[in-house]
């Protein structure tokens, strides 16, 4: 009887830690945006300013240097949805601002503003690290840049139907480079299609940097 009992156990033994390695690697996988501390929750807000040493850009072309570059940008995002890695967590973009702004355009003697329009603007970020920035429904994305010129000032308004970045673990970074607006409105002094470029980094919830997974 006394072997019986041990084989039982020892079986009971074997069952259970299988079933632990079953459910281990579940409990293990996280959410797709993570901070040291854990999960992100939803409801959080995370933070971004621009890498430092880097500047925000608005160029008149995918290769060139003229145009419009911002010393300081940054944006708020709050998340709405963050499911277990792998997968697509969501954030809605509410804040995203441009300040120390400059422009090398003949004609442009400086900038007074870059505001962002039409926010707040959907930001899904999935587990291959790309994020991708679109409008709410029936919107867009749009980006408006007074000029002050010899003539006075003017308003060049730009859109897009949307923008994509990747994301970096190494640093905690998000990355636009040369996305492409098209002007919708303004005088012949600004330029027909505007290629924004910026790294921000780094996304921080709560002090912490985030991680995508």
């Amino acid at each position: 009887m006394r072997t019986r009992s041990r084989s039982l156990l020892a079986l009971a033994g074997t069952v259970a830690a299988l079933s632990l390695t079953a459910v281990t690697p579940a409990a293990a996988a996280g959410a797709v945006l993570t901070t040291a501390n854990g999960d992100v929750a939803v409801g959080d807000v995370l933070n971004a300013t621009l890498a430092t040493g880097t500047a925000a850009t608005l160029y008149s072309s995918a290769t060139g240097t003229s145009g419009v570059s911002c010393a300081t940008s940054g944006f708020n995002a709050t998340v709405t949805d963050n499911p277990t890695a792998p997968g697509t967590a969501t954030e809605s973009l509410t804040a995203h601002s441009f300040s120390g702004c400059t422009a090398n355009v003949i004609g442009v003697l400086g900038v007074t503003s870059v505001t962002v329009n039409n926010m707040p603007y959907i930001a899904t970020v999935g587990s291959g690290n790309t994020i991708t920035v679109t409008p709410a429904s029936g919107s867009t994305i749009q980006t408006t840049v007074v000029l002050r010129t010899l003539l006075g000032s003017i308003n060049c308004v730009y859109q897009a139907a949307s923008l994509t970045g990747t994301t970096s673990n190494t640093d905690n970074s998000i990355t636009f480079t040369g996305q492409q607006f098209a002007k919708a409105s303004g005088s012949s002094l600004c330029f027909a299609n505007g290629y924004f470029t910026a790294k921000y980094a780094p996304v921080t919830d709560g002090g912490a940097g985030v991680n995508v997974n």
